[in-house]
C-alpha cells in the first residue's frame, strides 16, 4: 500500500506538471490552430527570468515568479503580433518550420544572455521545507504544484466554458470571418490567448524546475514530451491535456519505481497504443 501512494504521489506531482506546461500548448495548437513549436522557448524564458530575478537580482521566489510571467508575456505579445499573424492559416509545415526558427533563436539568446549552465530558480523556505503525510515525507513545493495545477484546470475550464471570451474565442476559431462580421475584434482575441499560453508556459517552467530542470537547451529536451501530452489528451482539450498529463506521469513513475530499466519503454508504448486506438486522442474531437 505505501508503494501505490508514493507512486501516486510522486506521479501525480510530475503529471502536473507536464500540464502546467502542455496546457499552454493545446490552448495555441487546438484552439488557435498554430502548431507552436517554440513554446517550449516560453517557457524557458519564464525559468531563465526566474533564474535572473532570483540569483542576480536577490528578488525573493514570489517576486521572480511574477517577472518570469508578465517578462514572458511581454516577449511574448510582441511576437504574436510580428509573427505568429503571419502564419495563421498558412499549412502545418511553415508554421513548423517559423516557430522551430523561433525556438533556435531563443535557445541562442538565453545561451548568450545565462550560458549553457542549469538555470535553478531560488524556492522560499516555505517551499523548500517538506511536510510529513503519515507514510512518507514530501517536499511542500510538489504539494504547492498539485494545488496549483488543480487551480489551473479550474480557472481555464471557467475562462473558456463559462466567460463571454471563451465564446469569443471559439467562435473567432470557427469561423474568423462571421466573427469579425459580429463585432468581435478576433486579432484581440488571438493575442490575449497567445499571452495565456505563454504565461501557462512560463508558470509551468518555474514551478517544474526541480523535477523538469531549465538550461538553455530546454525546448530541445522537453519539447517532445508537452507534444505527447498535447496529442494523448486532445488538441485544444484542457480536460484532456489533464487526463493525459496524469496519466503519462503515474505510467511513467510507476515504471521507474517498478521497472526502472522499461520505463522508458513503458511510457512511449502506453503512448502508441493510446494513438493506435484514438488517433484523436482521449478527449479530441473526430475531424
Amino acid at each position: 500500500m505505501t508503494l501505490l501512494l508514493n507512486i501516486a504521489l510522486d506521479g501525480i506531482a510530475y503529471g502536473m506538471i507536464l500540464f502546467l506546461v502542455a496546457v499552454g500548448l493545446s490552448v495555441t495548437m487546438g484552439l488557435m490552430r498554430v502548431v507552436n513549436l517554440a513554446h517550449g522557448g516560453f517557457a524557458l524564458m519564464g525559468g531563465a527570468l526566474a533564474h535572473w530575478a532570483g540569483a542576480d537580482l536577490g528578488l525573493g521566489f514570489w517576486p521572480a515568479l511574477a517577472c518570469a510571467i508578465l517578462g514572458t508575456v511581454a516577449l511574448a505579445l510582441p511576437l504574436e503580433r510580428l509573427v505568429y499573424r503571419r502564419i495563421y492559416g498558412f499549412g502545418e509545415l511553415q508554421q513548423v518550420l517559423a516557430t522551430i526558427g523561433l525556438t533556435f533563436i531563443v535557445i541562442a539568446a538565453v545561451n548568450r544572455w545565462q550560458g549553457s549552465a542549469l538555470l535553478p530558480v531560488p524556492l522560499p523556505e516555505t517551499l523548500s521545507r517538506t511536510v510529513d503525510l503519515g507514510f512518507r515525507t514530501l517536499p511542500a513545493h510538489r504539494i504547492a504544484v498539485i494545488l496549483c495545477g488543480l487551480g489551473v484546470i479550474l480557472g481555464l475550464w471557467l475562462l473558456l466554458d463559462r466567460t463571454r471570451f471563451g465564446i469569443r474565442l471559439r467562435a473567432a476559431v470557427d469561423n474568423r470571418a462571421i466573427a469579425s462580421a459580429h463585432g468581435i475584434v478576433t486579432d484581440r482575441i488571438y493575442m490575449a490567448t497567445f499571452g495565456l499560453g505563454a504565461a501557462l508556459a512560463a508558470l509551468g517552467g518555474v514551478l517544474g524546475a526541480e523535477l523538469l530542470p531549465v538550461d538553455a537547451y530546454y525546448p530541445l529536451r522537453y519539447m517532445v514530451l508537452f507534444l505527447m501530452v498535447v496529442a494523448v489528451g486532445g488538441m485544444g482539450s484542457v480536460t484532456g491535456s489533464f487526463a493525459a498529463a496524469l496519466g503519462l506521469g503515474i505510467t511513467e513513475t510507476a515504471a521507474r519505481y517498478l521497472v526502472p530499466d522499461m520505463a522508458t519503454f513503458a511510457f512511449y508504448g502506453i503512448v502508441i497504443l493510446v494513438l493506435a486506438l484514438r488517433p484523436q486522442g482521449l478527449m479530441g474531437r473526430i475531424a
